[in-house]
């Protein structure tokens, strides 16, 4: 039974079914097929069966709807109630009070705290939620000032689509005394990180902060403004005039495309091919207090992910049915198939196959990999929210703080042995080191090498190196 308490929240509690995990010490031969896991005596059972999780309404939170709706939650004597939260500090807030047991987070929210950038707090994940997924849009007339700037084949825009195209646009208003805004949905987020790095890598400067300062706009030097708006605002802030673009996640990038008030120009796929997006977070307390609990967690969302990507996306139609229910993203469900099923709309009929926009499962998406934690701290860096210079180490030790594979192995480790995964879904665990290979695949072609973080913010000409400080 499940039961929906509000438009924003859903739960599910089944006693009869607590009674008979609580009595399973008894009972275990004659009802072996309810216990959490066949394997349960060697996990144990959770320390805590009532759990609230928080979200975002994205589409990116799939796998928190998926293993509440496919019962994968239920398979672990977990009872789950998944709760929309109105923006990410909200969330964040909730998270490091207790009101939630963990959340949907932005990669960089769990780091962010940890440093002490925004609210201080000891918060971690054993779980990455996806791959890519974000989209920078701008509007209507913006996009028919970069338009001539930009190479065409066959009748259309040549992908990827540079920033070059549009400095001129922001140098024009410039004259005219006229801001270029844009929007982003919180100051450690992905998506901040992606604007800044497409703006940066096309010879447009973003901006730094400058806590140290007292300065958080993000807007010293910039010749771009960025600014905090929350994701399901979006098309209406850029329909209203108030921002020229923004970059957000699914379904608002296609939605300014189905109201036409906008243009998707790049994906973040074409930024940073298969570049982690969100992760599940929880609190080192919570961690502390339910180890079990959380193992047991990770197992139903390493579950979900894998359904989700199962047999070339097969599951994603049902997937789109699941997350347009107002419980979850309330969004249309065409809007959101348009994403969730392999293909991306650019301008009005420029539709392409990205089959990899969103991804949960392939390519080791949901391992916690500390070079992915690594690159969020070079950008944050990069853009002065760290205002010194750290040695290659601090990055190294404050990855290991808050990315956890540890935990993340015990998941895994335990559904191979329940049959629900086999060992070759996963990374070799006995040598891998948490680091992926060194990449060059971004926009600008500049290499990226978890162990050497230094060494790659000195490749970029705009931003904070080695001892500069603002």
């Amino acid at each position: 039974m499940q039961t929906h308490s509000s438009p924003n929240t859903t739960s599910a509690k089944h006693p009869f079914r607590q009674f008979i995990l609580a009595s399973a010490t008894v009972l275990s031969c004659a009802f072996i097929a309810v216990q959490p896991s066949v394997h349960a005596k060697e996990l144990g059972y959770p320390e805590k069966e009532e759990l609230k999780f928080g979200f975002i309404k994205l589409t990116d939170m799939a796998p928190l709807a998926v293993a509440y709706e496919k019962g994968y939650f239920e398979d672990e004597g977990l009872y789950v109630t998944l709760e929309a939260q109105a923006n990410w500090k909200v969330l964040l807030d909730r998270v490091i009070d207790g009101q939630l047991d963990g959340a949907h987070m932005l990669a960089g929210q769990p780091l962010g705290a940890t440093i002490g950038y925004g609210t201080k707090a000891n918060i971690m994940t054993a779980f990455s939620m996806d791959l890519n997924g974000n989209g920078i849009t701008v509007s209507n007339d913006i996009w028919a000032k970069m338009k001539p700037n930009i190479p065409h084949k066959d009748g259309k825009p040549v992908h990827p689509i540079s920033a070059d195209s549009l400095a001129p646009v922001i140098e024009e208003l410039s004259k005219q005394g006229k801001p270029f805004n844009m929007g982003m949905v919180f100051p450690v987020s992905t998506h901040n990180y992606e604007l800044r790095y497409w703006l940066a890598a096309g010879g447009i400067h973003p901006g730094y902060y400058a806590p140290h300062k007292g300065d958080n706009s993000g807007q010293i030097n910039a010749q771009a403004m960025l600014s905090v708006t929350p994701p399901p605002q979006m098309p209406s802030t850029m329909e209203a005039g108030t921002i020229y673009g923004y970059c957000v996640g699914e379904p608002w990038n296609q939605q300014a495309v189905f109201k036409g008030i906008g243009v998707p120009v790049i994906t973040d796929y074409q930024i940073w091919k298969n570049n982690p997006e969100k992760v599940f977070g929880v609190s080192n307390e919570w961690q502390d207090k339910y180890p079990i609990t959380h193992i047991r967690v990770v197992k139903a969302l390493i579950r979900a992910a894998m359904w989700l990507d199962e047999n070339n996306n097969a599951n994603r139609p049902e997937a789109v049915k699941i997350l347009a229910k107002s419980n979850y993203v309330g969004a249309d469900a065409d809007v959101i198939a348009n994403s969730m099923t392999g293909t991306f709309e650019f301008e009005k009929g420029d539709k392409r196959e990205i089959p990899d926009f969103n991804v949960f499962f392939r390519h080791n998406a949901t391992y916690p990999y500390y070079s992915d934690a690594i690159w969020y701290l070079t950008q944050m860096r990069r853009w002065g929210q760290i205002s010194e210079p750290q040695p290659d180490q601090w990055y190294m030790d404050i990855a290991k703080q808050v990315y956890r594979p540890d935990i993340y192995v015990q998941a895994a480790e335990a559904l191979i042995a329940d049959g629900y995964a086999k060992a070759t879904d996963f990374p070799a665990f006995a040598t891998e080191t948490g680091f992926k290979p060194p990449l060059n695949e971004f926009i600008d072609g500049v290499m990226y090498d978890g162990t050497k973080p230094n060494e790659y913010l000195s490749k970029f000409k705009i931003g904070l190196k080695e001892d500069q400080k603002l």
